[in-house]
């Protein structure tokens, strides 16, 4: 099943089953399974606000297979790549690193680590976690869509950005708010639906702004032509 919303094309299906089926893009901009049994949480509450509570789809029960690794990194020439630390013995080595400083010191991990295919220097971006709450959590892994905009400027900036695990579509969301052409791929119905939903709201405000920057600079001229005639 395939969805086209404005400049991203969303597919519902198997990553493996998917990516022989698309052409390159400029970078893989993605955040697999980790193996960790995080597909779901249950409701908390504490001093921090607790946690939301999310349904246990089985999802992360176990790390992508070597050749979907293979896949990935044939699909592009940039890649970045979340949980790197759980992937290490499956991906080459490399000089950048990127590291998500949640700026908090909780039970909950400090931050959380990509690989990259990018030899230039490791860097780090200080996001409270609570940049969540602005976008709205609807995913047990989501990471804020400003997170997402920084590792696409860190990536050099691509016009066309895959992300075969794209979740409830923040890769997504971030690309398209940055006027990126974006390919997603989700194999779970519900966080396919929701992240059509999040990209559809994305485009929709950036048709939006299009359409009013439009209309001023059609202002702008027709006041200049009738200064002109005035002369």
């Amino acid at each position: 099943h395939k969805e086209v919303i404005g400049n991203a094309e969303l597919y519902l299906g198997d990553c493996m089953e998917v990516l022989p089926l698309l052409p390159r893009v400029d970078a893989v901009i993605t955040d697999p399974p980790y193996g960790i049994n995080k597909d779901g949480q249950k409701r908390t509450t504490g001093g921090h606000g607790g946690r939301k509570e999310y349904e246990f789809l089985g999802w992360d029960g176990e790390r992508p297979a070597p050749a979907v690794f293979y896949a990935i990194l044939n699909s592009a020439d940039v890649h970045v790549v979340w949980g790197g630390n759980y992937f290490a013995d499956l991906l080459p080595p490399t000089m950048r690193w990127l590291v998500w400083d949640k700026g908090q010191r909780i039970n909950q991990s400090d931050g959380e680590l990509a690989w990259t295919s990018m030899q230039s220097a490791l860097r780090i971006c200080t996001m409270n976690r609570v940049e969540l709450m602005k976008d709205g959590a609807e995913h047990p892994t989501q990471k804020p869509i400003a997170l997402m905009k920084w590792c696409i400027d860190q990536a050099g900036k691509p016009q066309t950005i895959l992300d075969p695990f794209m979740g409830s579509g923040t890769t997504g969301v971030a690309a398209v708010q940055m006027g990126r052409r974006f390919i997603g791929i989700e194999r779970e119905p519900k966080y396919f639906d929701i992240a059509c939903r999040r990209i559809e709201d994305a485009q929709r405000v950036q048709d939006m702004f299009a359409h009013e920057v439009r209309d001023a600079y059609e202002m702008t001229a027709q006041q200049a032509d009738l200064l002109e005639g005035v002369k």
